[in-house]
């Protein structure tokens, strides 16, 4: 039976459009964009085509805000630091508990090193509360830094409004759209939003290739420093090849982007209404009403994520519990503890993350397999008896978070 690939959230395969695009810089278009002659010519001809296509999909104003980084985590790293350095007498950064450890890891760091950090609270659902947020805001501030949709739970995060307060107030805003590029429609020119992040593995472009939108006349500082490349903001000769294949990912997620918040909106919901009509205490998290078109998280109380993750993939079934970048860890993820899910539902949450690519009879088959196998990790969980959990099943095993 073909596998089923629900972990988009994860990564992406790439379009066989994008992959066509891509092969001739690998052979007969392998010129140095810098070079003066024509195999560097036709070279730097791609990559403006494809800057104008990334151009058109965030709506920015002008071709020459589009810098091409390695990834998404290269992208917001610069944002940050470049904010810093451009502004050394603000030492104060605002971000969100739930951000990617792309953003977290980086404050820490900056935390030890004497930064004041920030970090907003989120409710159950996990949303922001905006007059915390307007509070915190003074000429202290270097930097805002807020995903623009959760990687975990979809959750989408007021980032316009909240670019406007931070504008309003002086300060500089980042935004890690690396979710959202590709399934919400975005139009930077419309929006104060100085600087955001996108990576081109998450909208079926190869990995090792990513953007930092730099809005024209934001004080910046680059973070590698070379040659000439990338209008002197990004050195290293550019990974052409990919940089085509984002052009043409960039294209054809906006050709599909009525698709991917309608019909894959419609199997996401088809899939997370099948199964909790079948599997009792089980629930979504995160917000519901504003939230990405493919992300379903649900929690299964009283079982262990990893256990029902390795028996959907012996069915030929691929999702992921919370974050591809956190779930090496046996602690429940840093969202759902954020967000206030009992031990007992957070250890239990898989993420199950769709595409375009994915059918209906690829969600039927989903919702047919996850039953049984919930079933039979209740029977092994110390929380659940017969038909139901325990009585005060908080009581029947205390485990503590680290």
């Amino acid at each position: 039976m073909k596998p089923i690939y629900m972990d988009n959230n994860a990564t992406t395969a790439c379009d066989p459009a994008v992959v066509e695009a891509m092969l001739p810089f690998f052979t007969e278009q392998f010129g140095n964009a810098s070079s003066i002659h024509s195999f560097g010519a036709q070279v730097g001809k791609a990559l403006k085509e494809a800057r104008a296509r990334v151009q058109t999909l965030l709506g920015a104003a002008h071709d020459s805000e589009i810098v091409f980084t390695s990834c998404g985590t290269e992208s917001d790293s610069t944002a940050i630091f470049s904010a810093i350095k451009a502004q050394p007498d603000r030492r104060t950064i605002i971000t969100t508990v739930v951000e990617h450890p792309a953003i977290l890891t980086l404050c820490d760091q900056l935390e030890k090193e004497g930064y004041v950090v920030h970090k907003l609270k989120v409710n159950k659902k996990g949303r922001v509360d905006l007059d915390e947020y307007k509070a915190l805001l003074n000429d202290r501030v270097a930097i805002v830094s807020i995903m623009w949709a959760n990687n975990e739970t979809g959750t989408i995060f007021p980032v316009e409004e909240m670019a406007e307060m931070a504008h309003d107030k002086g300060i500089m805003f980042h935004t890690d759209a690396v979710q959202a590029v590709g399934k919400l429609p975005i139009d930077l020119k419309s929006t104060k939003i100085d600087m955001l992040s996108l990576s081109g593995h998450k909208l079926h472009a190869p990995k090792g290739i990513g953007v930092l939108y730099l809005r024209r006349n934001t004080r910046f500082r680059p973070l590698l420093r070379g040659g000439h490349q990338e209008r002197g903001r990004r050195a290293g000769t550019e990974n052409s090849a990919s940089i085509v294949g984002l052009g043409v990912a960039c294209e054809l997620a906006m050709q599909h982007m009525d698709a991917e918040n309608t019909t894959v909106k419609r199997l996401r919901d088809r899939l997370e209404r099948g199964i909790l009509a079948k599997v009792p205490n089980a629930f979504v998290n995160g917000d519901t009403l504003y939230r990405l078109p493919n992300t379903a998280s649900i929690a299964f109380e009283y079982v262990e994520g990893e256990g029902i993750l390795l028996m959907l993939n012996k069915q030929g079934i691929a999702a992921s519990s919370g974050s591809a970048c956190t779930s090496g860890s046996l602690e429940p993820s840093h969202v759902m503890r954020a967000m206030g899910i009992p031990y007992t539902a957070a250890h239990g949450t898989i993420r199950f993350s769709l595409s375009r690519y994915n059918t209906e009879e690829e969600v039927d088959r989903v919702i047919a397999a996850v039953p049984p196998i919930i079933a039979q990790l209740r029977k092994l969980s110390p929380y659940w008896s017969g038909n139901g959990p325990v009585t005060n099943p908080e009581q029947a095993f205390q485990p503590e978070y680290a």
